[in-house]
């Protein structure tokens, strides 16, 4: 990913209701949701619905395909490892820290400038 595709992904993750639609979504996995139903299930309007969908979309974060009536939003998997490894790719002096492993980074206050 880019410097302009990272900043896009949290700009669009920087929001609550954004946060949560996209969460969700992560837990729904591959078979994602109608947006009525994210909606009802976060108590988010359908007019704000619309446009925190299209934040996450313009983002590349989610991806939407139609099930007759409806429209079926899927986190977008590819994009969100991306982000995540990003973001982890320099940490510990690039040996990656995985869950439940020990990871030994300094505390700030211990870093010389």
């Amino acid at each position: 990913m880019n410097d302009k595709n990272i900043i896009s992904a949290l700009s669009a993750l920087a929001q609550e209701s954004r946060l949560a639609v996209f969460r969700l979504l992560v837990q729904r996995g591959p078979e994602g949701m109608a947006a009525t139903k994210i909606g009802d299930q976060l108590a988010i309007p359908p007019s704000s619905m619309s446009f925190h969908l299209k934040e996450l979309s313009h983002a590349g974060l989610v991806t939407s395909r139609n099930e007759g009536r409806f429209v079926i939003y899927s986190a977008n998997f590819e994009t969100m490892n991306g982000l995540i490894g990003f973001l982890t790719e320099n940490c510990c002096g690039g040996n990656i820290c995985t869950p439940g492993s020990e990871c030994t980074v300094p505390a700030l206050e211990n870093i010389q400038s």
